[in-house]
């Protein structure tokens, strides 16, 4: 009784703090109250495009504010634009996140973009037929959209359409219709409309200021968009579009220094002040190689001519909640539209916000420990909770387990940087079932590993039974003692009960905090968002793969290569298990990412560029700054089930869902 009431205390304890701390991180995004929130929706011949809504207290039909459309970047959504939302609200815009064609709430699917049967290998409009960096490409259709992320809409027929009739249909991504919606708010000023978007939302940028260059409305205003920002933006040269018609005014790149996709920085390995001197880049400057600095504006705001290119010492998905962009940013738009100058530029409160979110999530998460615990201690439950099987003859020690390790972490680095391009492009998967493209490169991934980590158990434990040796299904971590002869169906069964209660407890947490708040859990990057239907169909198409992946990784990792440390009480325990499970769960991807950012930061290129070509770098490179702590936390959850049920069940359930939750929940969706 006493160890149910501990647990009750803090399990209360811990779901109260997540929502104080999301209470708080309303608090910042509201500015206090002073911006009022709103979801909404656009209706359009394709589907149901969806939005979130920063409207200051400032803004009315009697004083209209200026207004910003927020475009974010590929596998992201609405939220996260809302660093940006929060400090152009609180200067007085109003602003409009949108979810981009097949990411958050959106019904309408990313090939709906268009595509062609071509692409460019090289800076548009420095590329050759001749020198083969105008190419015919075939495959599928995710394949074909995410090879024409560089091509845009208003450019030429020889870009924008391909020989075969396809076409790039909306490059935009919904932003045309959502500036719209944005330019006939009441309480907006549709002569002072700005555009932002970051990575693939940069390229739906340039494509809103092109359709509404020198657009006016009923009234006659000029509602062309005065100020586009790019944030980790591509150029392209003049010769591309008709830019005798087309006007962009007051273009800001943000130029990360560290960016992991090759056509962010001009294709070049790094970036260095040789960068400027590129024909590209000094016409989009309008000076010549020997004038073009970063950080310098040239042209004039008054006209639109203004442009500049700000370097960031980060890295691409950290643009967005940059601090030195975003001062860059605010004083940009104070120039182009007229936001409020009382709040200094440096007066930031958005990663506030984001560490507070981060905070609630990891409360969430946490939450669900203490109601395992409170769950072990019902009569249904309890058979799970049996603990580390007592067998020190086959626990793993020294060298025998380091070697395993080793071999671990070797596999799973060296086919991560193929098989997860693999499977976000070429593999051909039925896309009308799995439709979710960074879900697909991790199936042809842990399909991969799933084939392995099999033979690795099926031949040893067969070898096991003709030597007589007793290896069995408890020593594998998917059996109970009285049941070692055989899967345990009734086990199995309960854990997967069990994980399915601990992540409802985490879903009602997120559902309250949707409704209440306005915000998901996450941090700069999507986590867990709540489902709309077409999603949660997804999220089981996804978690058969993702289960049976880590109910073999577990049983290797936990069960298969146990220490002695695993029976070993207490913290002290647990750390001593947890480091060893967290390096093989872990350590294929920190291998690669140390391989991949230690030669960038050094200055000569990233690791994926430079040993496996340009293919090979971008989204899955990228991501790794995201994945290794999402892993790490998977380690702690699955160490911390299995010393307490002793099989691999109910961590290995759990955190399935949990990554299928991830990629489902609210990015790109073809």
């Amino acid at each position: 009784m006493k160890y149910r009431k501990k647990a009750t205390i803090l399990l209360a304890a811990v779901i109260i703090l997540s929502f104080v701390c999301m209470a708080i991180a309303n608090g910042i995004q509201t500015d206090g109250g002073k911006v009022a929130i709103e979801d909404g929706s656009i209706e359009t011949d394709l589907g149901t495009l969806t939005y979130k809504l920063y409207k200051p207290e400032t803004a009315s039909e009697q004083q209209p504010a200026p207004g910003l459309l927020l475009l974010h970047g590929y596998q992201n959504d609405h939220e996260t634009s809302g660093a940006y939302a929060i400090e152009m609200a609180r200067r007085g815009a109003v602003v409009l996140a949108l979810d981009e064609y097949g990411h958050g709430s959106t019904t309408v699917g990313m090939k709906e973009r268009g595509y062609t049967d071509h692409k460019v290998t090289v800076t548009y409009g420095n590329d050759s037929e001749a020198d083969g960096t105008y190419v015919q490409i075939s495959g599928p259709t995710r394949y074909r959209v995410m090879m024409n992320f560089s091509n845009l809409t208003f450019f030429n027929d020889h870009y924008s359409k391909g020989s075969d009739g396809s076409s790039v249909k909306d490059s935009s991504m919904g932003g045309i219709a959502a500036y719209a919606v944005l330019s006939e708010l009441p309480y907006v000023d549709a002569s002072r409309l700005a555009v932002s978007g970051h990575s693939m939302g940069t390229w739906a940028s340039w494509t809103v200021s092109a359709a509404y260059s020198g657009a006016v409305d009923a009234e006659g205003r000029d509602i062309s968009p005065k100020a586009t920002i790019l944030q980790c933006g591509e150029l392209f040269r003049k010769s591309v579009y008709d830019s005798e018609n087309i006007k962009f005014n007051n273009v800001l790149l943000l130029q990360s220094k560290y960016d992991e996709f090759s056509y962010f920085r001009d294709y070049a390995n790094t970036v260095t002040d040789e960068l400027l001197d590129q024909p590209v880049r000094t016409e989009f400057l309008g000076v010549s190689a020997e004038e073009s600095e970063w950080n310098t504006t040239y042209g004039d705001f008054a006209d639109g001519s203004a442009r500049r290119i700000e370097l960031l010492n980060t890295n691409h998905r950290l643009t967005t909640h940059n601090t030195h962009g975003m001062m860059t940013a605010i004083e940009w738009l104070t120039n182009a539209i007229g936001m409020d100058t009382s709040i200094a530029s440096a007066d930031q409160v958005f990663l506030g916000k984001e560490w507070l979110v981060f905070l609630a999530m990891m409360l969430a998460i946490a939450a669900m420990i203490p109601f395992m615990e409170l769950l072990l201690t019902t009569a249904f439950f309890a058979p799970v909770a049996q603990g580390v099987p007592d067998r020190p003859e086959k626990a793993k020690s020294g060298w025998r387990w380091w070697k395993g390790a080793i071999i671990t972490i070797l596999i799973a680095g060296a086919s991560y940087p193929f098989m997860t391009q693999l499977g976000h492009g070429l593999l051909p998967l039925p896309e009308n079932i799995f439709r979710m493209t960074i879900g697909n490169g991790f199936v042809a991934w842990y399909s991969l590993l799933i084939l392995i980590m099999l033979a690795t158990t099926i031949i040893p434990f067969v070898r096991s039974k003709k030597k007589g040796s007793r290896l069995d299904w408890v020593d594998l971590g998917l059996a109970r003692e009285e049941h070692r002869n055989g899967l345990d169906w009734s086990l199995c069964g309960r854990s997967a009960l069990l994980a399915l209660c601990m992540l409802a407890l985490m879903y009602v947490m997120l559902l309250l905090c949707e409704a209440a708040f306005d915000l998901d859990y996450r941090f700069i990057w999507p986590f867990f968002k709540s489902f709309t239907g077409e999603r949660v169909l997804q999220f089981l198409v996804y978690l058969p793969i993702f289960a049976l992946f880590f109910l073999l990784n577990n049983s290797k990792i936990f069960a298969q290569m146990r220490t002695p440390a695993a029976n070993k009480p207490g913290f002290g325990g647990f750390m001593s298990c947890w480091w060893r499970n967290a390096l093989c769960m872990a350590g294929g991807i920190v291998l690669i990412m140390l391989i991949e950012y230690i030669p960038f930061f050094a200055g000569i290129g990233p690791g994926a560029d430079l040993l496996f070509g340009s293919t090979f770098g971008g989204p899955f490179m990228s991501l790794m700054i995201v994945f290794v702590p999402q892993v790490l936390v998977f380690s702690v959850l699955c160490t911390l089930a299995y010393r307490k049920t002793g099989s691999v069940y109910t961590g290995a359930f759990t955190v399935a869902a949990m990554a299928a939750w991830i990629v489902t929940g609210g990015s790109a969706m073809i």
